[in-house]
């Protein structure tokens, strides 16, 4: 059951840190699926965002803390490319818009994006 809680504590810190870049960066009023809350989010974007959010931290620990001289976009990017394969591996024929290349993202969330891997780093060097 350790691993589980582990599981959703790591969940948690990407989908609290996708909800705050939402309401920062996303222009207008977001869609309610955007800022849903942990405890509605659909169980496979639970397992997604808590599989990224290993990522991202074993990223950090294999690069030797090294990831903070990333560049925000380097940092964007390899979130966006996590949370790409996880939706490939969820999603059998995902919406073209779920996959998208980074270049074809909208700002607000490549800025979302690189928030999400800051919150992660911040927790990781707690």
């Amino acid at each position: 059951m350790k691993g589980r809680s582990v599981d959703i504590e790591a969940g948690r810190i990407f989908r609290e840190a996708w909800i705050a870049g939402v309401r920062k960066h996303f222009p207008g009023e977001p869609k309610p699926g955007y800022v849903t809350p942990w405890e509605k989010t659909p169980d496979w974007e639970r397992e997604a965002a808590a599989a990224v959010c290993r990522q991202v931290r074993e990223f950090i620990e294999v690069s030797g803390g090294s990831t903070e001289r990333l560049s925000r976009e380097q940092r964007g990017r390899f979130v966006a490319i996590c949370w790409i394969a996880q939706i490939h591996h969820r999603i059998e024929d995902p919406k073209p818009g779920y996959v998208a290349d980074w270049s074809e993202l909208p700002e607000w969330q490549q800025e979302t994006d690189a928030d999400i891997f800051d919150a992660i780093e911040r927790a990781s060097s707690r």
